[in-house]
């Protein structure tokens, strides 16, 4: 007879922490090898497919850094939310709210200059998708919500009143019965770096990700973040805003969604239709947790889940593998990695009776 008992380590575990994440998403790849083989397709093939597509060529690694850049801003914001403790499950209508807001400035002022329509439509995303992070913030403050439900059903009605302008007012009379706005102007469109296909947006993450790492690592905010997050009563009785704080994050955790739905309308699709909602904001929860809520570290894991993406396309096409295979690989990843979180946080020894 052998009994386990778990008890809280007392110090970090340090780097030995690589390890336990390296083991989980090792853990997770065979788990999707395992898959690849009850449907009959070899497992070192598949995944050598699914590698290769993600990361073996200059357009895949630049494939990668594009979907990379939408979930990199939907991932940071998340992570500012949930360092307070406040689950904001809602980055994917905030993501289509940003998409919006930045449309609507498109389309309405399409003369405008350059230097003064891409930051007015940059400022109506960020404003769209904050406003819309803010509600379940004041419905948890107010009526004592769940902001999981509450951010989660507002994603819905994000969506759907993106479908109905595409299918409706805003839809292209020359689109040939397509759902999609027109076109946006050359001055409305985010353009690319050098003679890549990758675009600017990638500044913007680099400048907004040095900017979250700092307001977190060494501001006033960024503390009372952390000890508000790890204990609500002690940041009351401490004089720290909590109620307030909270708001904050939610606002913050929305533009940042909601400037990414900016990036991909303009740098990616350079319109708006329904095919701009992917998922970003989901994955996003994926991002933030195998990062550990570290804005440094959401840009690598950014950059491995859109690779993950992109080899998925690879292994449709090559091995004609469902598109959900990806989701149930982004799932084993998101288990995995939660559960070797119990090996960091806490000590397991098995011993005799």
């Amino acid at each position: 007879m052998f009994r386990i008992r778990i008890t809280k380590r007392q110090e970090p575990l340090g780097w030995s922490s690589c390890l336990v994440l390296a083991a989980a998403l090792a853990l997770s790849l065979a788990l999707s090898g395992l898959l690849l083989s009850l449907r009959g397709t070899p497992a070192l093939d598949g995944l050598s497919v699914l590698f290769r597509g993600a990361f073996g060529s200059r357009f895949a690694v630049e494939d990668c850094l594009i979907k990379a850049i939408p979930l990199f801003l939907c991932s940071l914001g998340v992570a500012v939310a949930f360092r307070l403790q406040i689950w904001n499950i809602g980055a994917e209508g905030q993501f289509a709210l940003g998409a919006v807001g930045a449309t609507w400035v498109a389309l309405s002022f399409p003369g405008l200059p350059g230097f003064i329509l891409l930051p007015a439509m940059i400022s109506m995303a960020a404003l769209a998708g904050g406003l819309w992070g803010m509600i379940p913030a004041i419905l948890r403050q107010r009526l004592k919500t769940n902001e999981i439900i509450v951010t989660l059903m507002l994603n819905y009605i994000a969506i759907l009143f993106l479908d109905y302008l595409v299918y409706g007012v805003w839809k292209d009379p020359t689109s040939f019965g397509f759902p999609m706005t027109p076109e946006f102007s050359p001055q409305a469109v985010v353009g690319k770096i050098g003679s890549t296909s990758i675009n600017w947006g990638l500044a913007h993450c680099l400048v907004l990700g040095v900017l979250v790492w700092i307001c977190i690592r060494y501001t006033r905010i960024g503390f009372e973040l952390k000890a508000a997050g790890d204990s609500v009563r002690a940041a009351r009785y401490a004089g720290i805003p909590y109620d307030r704080l909270v708001v904050m994050v939610m606002v913050v955790s929305g533009a940042l969604a909601g400037w990414a739905g900016f990036i991909e309308a303009s740098a990616t699709i350079n319109r708006l239709q329904p095919s701009i909602m992917v998922g970003y904001g989901y994955t996003a929860i994926v991002v933030a947790w195998l990062a550990r809520l570290n804005p440094l570290s959401i840009a690598v894991a950014s950059f491995l889940l859109a690779g993950l993406r992109v080899g998925v396309e690879n292994l449709q096409l090559d091995l004609q593998v469902p598109a959900a295979f990806g989701g149930i690989i982004e799932g084993l990843i998101l288990l995995t990695v939660l559960a070797g979180g119990l090996f960091t946080s806490y000590r397991v020894a098995v011993r005799r009776k």
